[in-house]
């Protein structure tokens, strides 16, 4: 089945213009926040939307909601947290240093990182500082605990900030830039720069995993609300490799779905079920359902505006898109 006659759900699309490249979008219960390009953020609820100057004179290169914050980080060593009632204010400044890497927990923490420094914050507030070997790329908190994935050149480092004990290496070398920990926080993973993705299994021996062949960079991976299945972009299909053994993906063949003539340029699983979303590089964004790679045609290609952005809500009954031209969109799936 080709994009052009798969079964439509654009009827279900509410558009948004947001003025600007959409780069980070977080649902805060019922109000979309779109982190946009130019400083501001967008909130956006029923029909209704406002603009908010979360990062004034400035761009938003990073964003992270934990669905009552909306955090961004901007190319004016700032990081920002916007409410769905409109109200911003800063969090944290680090003089001269991009913030393009940031986590959020869901208990209130965060963490940034300025250059090699990471910089985490607990919800009381106390803030603990870890250098690490190289420029930090990519932040993310295990699914449970106060525990930070870091990556970087040559591998990624696992940090307790509450804990004196030192932080635990993860090696690999070449350079590392975005990390995520499965649902079951068994394994952390790792995109290159090289085309490649790696991960390591860390129960029970920290076995590496090498998952490669990709035409070009992964910038967006999602996992299945179970963990079963890891989504990545970075080819003319969503990669999607099998995590359901205990080795990972290991020895086995990723699924690709919803292949176009056109790059993947981002990927979000439903929060539960096999459903995933696929935006391309030239616009369109697709629904694949896993178990018999289905499709529904949720947006056709728009030139010059590539899927940039793209969040479900907590509930899985609304996804939320962005693009590089500002174009946006609210899906309400059908009941």
């Amino acid at each position: 089945m080709t994009a052009g006659t798969a079964p439509s759900l654009t009827q279900s699309v509410t558009p948004l213009d947001t003025g600007a490249h959409v780069t980070a979008i977080g649902w805060l219960k019922g109000t979309v926040a779109f982190g946009l390009g130019d400083g501001g953020v967008m909130l956006a609820k029923d029909g209704e939307s406002h603009r908010v100057e979360a990062h004034p004179d400035a761009g938003i290169l990073v964003g992270a909601c934990d669905g009552e914050r909306f955090v961004t980080g901007g190319d004016d060593g700032r990081v920002a947290v916007t409410g769905a009632d409109g109200s911003t204010k800063t969090l944290a400044e680090s003089k001269g240093a991009w913030i393009d890497a940031l986590a959020v927990n869901a208990g209130g923490a965060f963490a940034y990182a300025a250059g090699k420094k990471v910089i985490a914050r607990d919800d009381k507030g106390r803030e603990k500082i870890l250098e690490v070997p190289s420029t930090a790329r990519g932040l993310a908190f295990a699914p449970k605990g106060y525990r930070l994935a870091i990556s970087h050149y040559n591998g990624a480092t696992l940090w307790f900030p509450n804990v004196e004990a030192k932080p635990e290496g993860l090696e690999w070398k070449g350079s590392h830039i975005d990390v995520t920990w499965s649902p079951d926080a068994r394994f952390v993973v790792t995109s290159m720069q090289e085309n490649a993705l790696h991960g390591w299994r860390l129960i029970p021996d920290k076995g590496h995993m090498r998952m490669s062949g990709y035409p070009s960079k992964t910038r967006s991976f999602a996992w299945s609300g179970d963990g079963k299945w890891f989504a990545t972009s970075g080819a003319e299909a969503a990669i999607i490799w099998p995590f359901e053994s205990k080795e990972g993906p290991m020895g086995k063949a990723p699924r690709e779905c919803g292949v176009r003539h056109a790059k993947v340029s981002r990927v979000a699983f439903h929060p539960n079920t096999y459903v995933l979303a696929v935006g391309y590089e030239d616009g369109c964004i697709l629904l694949i359902r896993l178990n018999d790679a289905s499709e529904l045609l949720v947006r056709p290609a728009v030139k010059e505006s590539g899927i940039t952005a793209m969040t479900w809500d907590k509930a899985g009954k609304r996804l939320a898109f962005g693009c590089e031209d500002g174009q946006a969109g609210i899906l309400t799936l059908p009941t």
